[in-house]
């Protein structure tokens, strides 16, 4: 599967953009443009095929807060007016957030589909929803067939319907609720089912917890794992895979030895719990297990274990993951990064400029600037019509 473009309408500093994803794409840029807003978007795409849309909105703030930033028609002090609700937005006015995902190719699919949700507030006498939870206004996934689109599957309030075998209409009869997506409650049908599990087959990573209480600095259940948890935390159990199973942690250990030269990885044979720990050159006779690793060593070894695991997921995310990490190691970074986009597609988000060069000097991926103008988060080079200018 590859994602081939993502189009974002209404999210925080993201006013209207559209931009196609190849199989490593780079974006650099300062703070506070909108790096990681591109990045959540995606993020909360795959919430929708989760059925956790809601709940991750709602601890982003809810609706009032992931809004499109500018431009808003607010009160003028916040306080309560008859006219407005209680967020500061005008009753009645059209407030949207708009995600949508096309895809190159998908297994099942004769040419790629692509999703769109379009969410909003449930209106004032929504019976199944509460004041301010968000309501998915819409959803549509569809691909093109000879020239046409076709729809699979159409979500308008809280009907759905979806074609069955034979291609015709079926109106769903589940009885979604306004904050349910569509997408993950009609995921028995085929089609759909496909790529509800392609998304959620995503995985992100935006730093790694490191202090004393994280999961990484403790030992995982000895179970088979084939690929990094986002948070981390069956990381002895990746590295035990690759030692104990596959038998086959060569890049592995070249990475360390590139990144800590004369540092060496040792996975002890798996019990009831899997884990690992370093051998340094100056003290070969003990072994430093994870609760004694500092904090940007840490960082590098489950960027290791997410780019070079047993097996990758379809599409990996990493934001700022030059994060704690010594600019030393920046290029070997870089060459797990093009070394793993050989497996899986892969979207970097950074604002450290020599990770992204070091990823274009090994790659030969130029990075896209990412910039914040009067009309929201902006590409360099990035045509209205959501492509690049020098492609």
């Amino acid at each position: 599967m590859t994602l081939a473009a993502l189009e974002i309408i209404g999210y925080r500093s993201v006013r209207r953009i559209r931009f196609p994803l190849r199989q490593l794409t780079v974006l650099v840029g300062g703070n506070g443009v909108g790096k990681t807003n591109l990045y959540r978007s995606l993020e909360l795409l795959q919430s929708v095929a989760e059925g956790t849309l809601a709940q991750e909105l709602a601890r982003e703030g809810g609706l009032a807060s992931v809004f499109w930033a500018g431009g808003r028609n607010l009160t003028e002090d916040g306080s309560f007016d008859p006219m407005y609700r209680t967020d500061g937005y005008r009753a009645g006015e059209s407030n949207r957030l708009v995600l949508e995902a096309e895809f190159e190719e998908i297994e099942g699919f004769a040419e790629g589909p692509r999703y769109r949700v379009e969410l909003g507030f449930a209106p004032a006498e929504a019976v199944a929803a509460f004041p301010n939870e968000v309501q998915i206004k819409s959803e549509l996934l569809a691909l093109r067939h000879r020239g046409k689109s076709v729809s699979l599957m159409e979500r308008k309030g809280h009907i759905a319907w979806a074609r069955d075998a034979e291609g015709r209409r079926e109106v769903a009869d589940e009885d979604l609720l306004p904050s349910e997506p569509a997408l993950a409650r009609l995921g028995g049908r085929p089609e759909i089912a496909r790529l509800r599990d392609t998304m959620q087959d995503w995985r992100f990573f935006h730093g790694f917890r490191t202090d004393i209480d994280s999961n990484l600095r403790r030992a995982s259940h000895a179970i088979t794992a084939p690929s990094l948890a986002s948070d981390g935390g069956n990381l002895g159990a990746v590295f035990a895979t690759l030692r104990h199973i596959r038998q086959d942690t060569v890049d592995l250990d070249a990475a360390i030895a590139d990144a800590f030269p004369g540092v060496e990885l040792f996975v002890p044979p798996v019990g009831d719990y899997a884990s690992f720990g370093l051998r340094y050159p100056e003290m070969p006779k003990r072994i430093f297990g994870p609760h004694e690793l500092s904090d940007g060593t840490l960082q590098f070894l489950a960027l290791a274990g997410a780019l070079m695991s047993y097996r990758l997921p379809p599409f990996i995310a990493l934001n700022e993951p030059e994060t704690s990490l010594h600019p030393s190691v920046l290029p070997v970074l870089a060459r797990m990064i093009v070394k793993a986009a050989e497996r899986s597609q892969i979207w970097v988000v950074t604002h450290d400029r020599s990770l992204a060069d070091a990823i274009a000097a090994e790659s030969g991926v130029l990075p896209r600037e990412v910039v914040r103008g009067e009309d929201g988060t902006w590409l360099e080079g990035l045509s209205q019509m959501g492509t690049f200018i020098d492609d």
